[in-house]
């Protein structure tokens, strides 16, 4: 049996066509590969973004802002000394760029103007935090990438 140019062109393309859907399949069905999106209301959080500017830029203005340290029992995340901690509140989101199930989220609740996110909460490797609080009628934001 002879084949022509015309029947090899066909081959070569059903060829390349079949490999081409063999990854695609292969990609959109196994649980390794997974994708998802960063968060799940990706367009609300998108119109949010001018107002995280401002707070942020409230946040920049504070005398002492928001800062972070590693200790042996977490994270302890300190608010500025010269407020009243009464009036603080927000919450604190920390999100786990390689796995979603590790993000959680916690409420403001100080004592002596810290907050300490617990040890047994967090997994060695790299973490977004997000302080998103008001003191009075301000809102100010605090986000930093840290490895822990």
């Amino acid at each position: 049996m002879k084949i022509n140019w015309g029947t090899g062109i066909v081959i070569a393309f059903v060829c390349f066509i079949s490999f081409i859907m063999y990854f695609v399949i292969s990609m959109s069905t196994d649980k390794k590969y997974d994708h998802d999106l960063v968060i799940e209301d990706y367009y609300g959080q998108e119109l949010q973004f001018q107002a995280d500017l401002d707070h942020e830029e409230n946040a920049k203005n504070l005398k002492t802002n928001v800062s972070w340290k590693k200790t042996n029992e977490g994270i302890v995340i300190s608010f500025p000394e010269d407020l009243d901690i009464q009036k603080i509140e927000g919450k604190v989101f920390l999100y786990r760029p390689s796995n979603k199930q590790l993000d959680f989220e916690t409420p403001i609740s100080l004592s002596n103007h810290n907050l300490l996110i617990p040890d047994k909460r967090l997994l060695d490797g790299r973490w977004n935090i997000k302080v998103d609080w008001k003191y009075n009628t301000n809102s100010y934001l605090f986000k930093k990438e840290i490895t822990y």
